[in-house]
């Protein structure tokens, strides 16, 4: 834990935002979202925690911030990935599939957008002022925008649906990786009857499929 004296100057304060950001982001790395509290992050950078909301309005506005720094380092990742992964002279058909499928394999590596994006509208969203969702919502359309570009130059055939193709695929990493997780009161339960577990998601086979079958469909009510 790191003891911080006042800080007096822009770029000491600036030093102590930093460090909180980096403190939240190294706790996401061994902690759900659910579980990373104020208090223990206060505790961990140490700084009261009537301080860190000096630098920060909540625990919220916090982690919309390290979303929105972890969503650009998955697009920044993502041209190589989609252009290994995707073959320029392949039917639409098969390079729908070869999108659904890159852009699953590249969350492998990418956990904490996972679970920071299916945390986005149910917890991440509250608890914030106009001024932060609104800040937030900017850097989201920039994201999104920033996806369906990628999306545009593979598939070219989705025209203007694009957008809505890449705000939809990014619903569905959260909503997936939510049910991908399930409680252990769950766990116990398919457990103690298998016949339970019939709804029970794989992560990544359950993404793809869904991103397959989305890109599919966008594309039919693109096609003439």
């Amino acid at each position: 834990m790191t003891t911080f004296q006042r800080a007096r100057s822009e770029e000491q304060r600036e030093i102590r935002r930093q460090a909180i950001l980096d403190t939240a982001a190294a706790m996401l790395e061994e902690l759900p979202v659910g579980a990373i509290s104020l208090n223990e992050l206060s505790r961990r950078v140490g700084l009261a925690k009537s301080n860190v909301l000096r630098y920060f309005e909540s625990r919220e506005a916090i982690l919309l911030e390290l979303l929105d720094y972890a969503w650009q380092q998955w697009t920044a990742e993502l041209p190589e990935v989609l252009g290994a992964g995707i073959d320029a002279k392949a039917a639409v058909g098969e390079r729908g599939e070869q999108f659904a499928a890159a852009v699953t394999a590249s969350l492998a590596g990418h956990r904490v957008l996972c679970d920071l994006l299916s945390a986005q509208a149910g917890v991440l969203e509250h608890n914030v002022s106009p001024e932060v969702a609104a800040r937030y919502k900017r850097a989201t359309i920039a994201n999104v925008g920033r996806l369906a570009a990628l999306a545009r130059e593979h598939l070219p055939e989705l025209g203007d649906r694009a957008s809505w193709l890449a705000a939809s695929a990014t619903m569905a990493i959260g909503a997936v990786w939510t049910h991908a997780r399930p409680s252990q009161a769950m766990l116990d339960a398919y457990e103690a009857d298998p016949s339970l577990a019939v709804l029970r998601m794989d992560f990544a086979s359950s993404l793809r499929q869904m991103l397959a079958t989305l890109t599919a469909g966008t594309l039919a009510r693109t096609t003439p």
